[in-house]
Order: structure tokens, then sequence, then C-alpha cells
């Protein structure tokens, strides 16, 4: 559902779409449609969005702001996150009301994983 003035798509840069698209298959269950040799979209994913190929990345060192997905299970995202190509950047780490990991995708892209601490 599409409301008013709420974030609605997300686009991520990518310099590999077939790595991206491989490793979002198979360590998070997306599906993807593609437009093109330079586009593939997301739906059904918290919301919508789509990675185009550009030799420009986004991470936080320059500045970009991070997608940060949720797991009920931190470590076993992680071993996932491994598992299927991701590139771990930060170590699980506390931080006031949970941990996280940081990984770049293959394409290049940071995004992080949070879950709740482990004493609840």
């Amino acid at each position: 559902m599409h409301e008013h003035e709420k974030i609605n798509y997300l686009e991520y840069p990518s310099n590999d779409l077939a790595a991206t698209q491989l490793f979002f298959e198979r360590a998070f269950s997306w599906s993807f449609t593609a437009y093109g040799n330079d586009y593939i979209a997301f739906d059904d994913q918290g919301l919508e969005g789509g990675f185009f190929r550009s030799d420009l990345l986004s991470r936080t060192e320059t500045g970009a702001a991070l997608s940060v997905f949720y797991s009920q299970d931190l470590e076993a995202t992680y071993a996932k996150v491994l598992k299927c190509g991701g590139h771990i950047v930060q170590e699980i780490f506390d931080f006031p009301g949970g941990r996280r990991f940081h990984f770049f995708e293959p394409g290049g892209s940071e995004f992080a994983v949070w879950g709740l601490p482990l004493d609840i």
C-alpha cells in the first residue's frame, strides 16, 4: 500500500548486478525483475526497491545512508551472509537496544543486520 509522504522505494548501486541478485536470492529469498541490463527491482521486502549498475557504491564511510535488516537470529543471519558471498566489514557489536553487524553485498554496497540483545 502506498502511504502519502512515506518512504516507498529505495535504490542501491551495484558494480555487479548478477552477483547482487544471486546473493539476495540465496541469503534472503528475494526475487527480482530485470529492467534491461542495468537495473533489477525487488518487492515485498518491507518496501520496494532496486539496484542499478554503478561504479559508485553505497557505503557509510562515504556518507551514504545505511539500510538495516532485522533478524530474530543474528548469528544465523550472519552465517547466511557469509555463506552466500557477503563480506563482513563490522563484526557483531552491542549498541543501546540490540546487537548488529555490517556487510558488503557482492556488488559492493553496505547493509547491516540487527537483532535484540542476548539477555532478552
